[in-house]
């Protein structure tokens, strides 16, 4: 697969790693206390990384030249788009389990380090099966397109976030209490250490998130195979992910329609992918950004225009997730699983039941 080829100094990589870890240390100081994020704090800070990544993008542009800086672009564009697929399920996940609204980014501060981790294995992982083995392109834009399609036609199925494998598995190797403990993932009772409920849908976000990464960094290694590119394009899209969930959390009735864009986005990069091995070869950058910027704009417009008559509505709700309650409320002990999970917006990609 011929690809954008520049050398990256290792003092590059590093210094990048350290402006991604110095983001994450101020995320983390910055919301230290428990406390509900609101809308206006939300969309500060949703600001904050959204410029961050597009001032990254002014750095390669600076440092490598334009064909870099719009291969970046696109890689960010199409992360940032499909993160807010992420929203839809996060939010499934902490109303299924009631999570307090003051612990909800606690748990998505360390749902963030574990996506950026799964997401930097993928990426190496899955940049070095396209580079050596070229019939991986036809395997990964399969995957893609059949993603797609499955996004497109799931979108009413139900997603029950206790019957994924891996939160059974944890909950059955761990000792876990059914209830919520303040903002401890762990406590003890009785002399014994065991997980808490918060603990538990940690593991169902990260779990979720494990599907998603999969996704995301298939359709980006569609536009490149530059793992400096795939990493700096996955991680600036990532970090922004907690501010995002809290900006949207409670606008997502008016996204009807976003999940056929981003279906749309997944076949077109599975299209892309299998193209890059055969005499067309890789289809150039404007192209892909156009297409991806078109996308966007469409399935959100379509979406605000289509429940243009529930605005009225979003007033008393911006910023407040749906389905959850006050910390205190929730410390007074919910079981898990009781009641039934609200019909969500499902990946097509519902994570695996025994």
């Amino acid at each position: 697969m011929n690809d954008l080829s520049f050398a990256v100094p290792l003092w590059v990589w590093a210094a990048v790693s350290l402006v991604i870890a110095v983001m994450l240390a101020v995320d983390l100081i910055a919301h230290r206390d428990n406390h509900v994020i609101g809308f206006k704090e939300a969309a500060v800070w949703s600001g904050v990384w959204i410029a961050i990544g597009l001032a990254f993008g002014l750095v390669l542009l600076a440092w490598q030249g334009g064909d870099v800086s719009s291969t970046y672009y696109a890689g960010y564009l199409i992360e940032k788009a499909l993160s807010i697929d992420n929203v839809f399920v996060f939010a499934l996940v902490f109303s299924f389990f009631a999570v307090p609204d003051a612990y909800q980014h606690k748990v998505l501060f360390w749902g963030v380090i574990g996506a950026l981790v799964f997401r930097l294995v993928f990426i190496f992982v899955g940049a070095e099966l396209l580079q050596l083995f070229f019939w991986t392109a036809y395997l990964f834009g399969a995957f893609l397109i059949w993603t797609g399609y499955k996004m497109a036609v799931s979108k009413d199925e139900e997603v029950h976030p206790d019957r994924n494998i891996v939160v059974r598995l944890v909950k059955r190797i761990i000792p876990t209490d059914p209830r919520f403990h303040g903002g401890r993932f762990f406590t003890k009772i009785n002399g014994r250490r065991v997980a808490t409920l918060l603990f538990v849908a940690l593991v169902a976000i990260e779990a979720t998130d494990l599907i998603f990464a999969v996704d995301s960094v298939a359709a980006i290694l569609a536009i490149t195979t530059n793992t400096f590119l795939v990493w700096t394009a996955n991680a600036f899209a990532v970090l922004g992910l907690r501010s995002l969930y809290f900006c949207l959390a409670g606008l997502l009735r008016r996204f009807a329609y976003l999940h056929y864009g981003l279906a749309v986005l997944l076949a077109f990069a599975g299209v892309k992918l299998i193209l890059s091995e055969t005499p067309v070869g890789k289809l150039p950058i404007p192209l892909t950004l156009g297409v991806i910027v078109v996308t966007i704009t469409v399935s959100i417009g379509w979406s605000l225009v289509a429940t243009r008559d529930d605005h009225g509505d979003d007033g008393d709700h911006a910023g407040a997730p749906p389905g959850t309650g006050s910390a205190d409320a929730a410390d007074t002990g919910r079981a898990t699983g009781q009641g039934s999970a609200p019909a969500g917006h499902s990946h097509g990609t519902e994570p695996p039941r025994p």
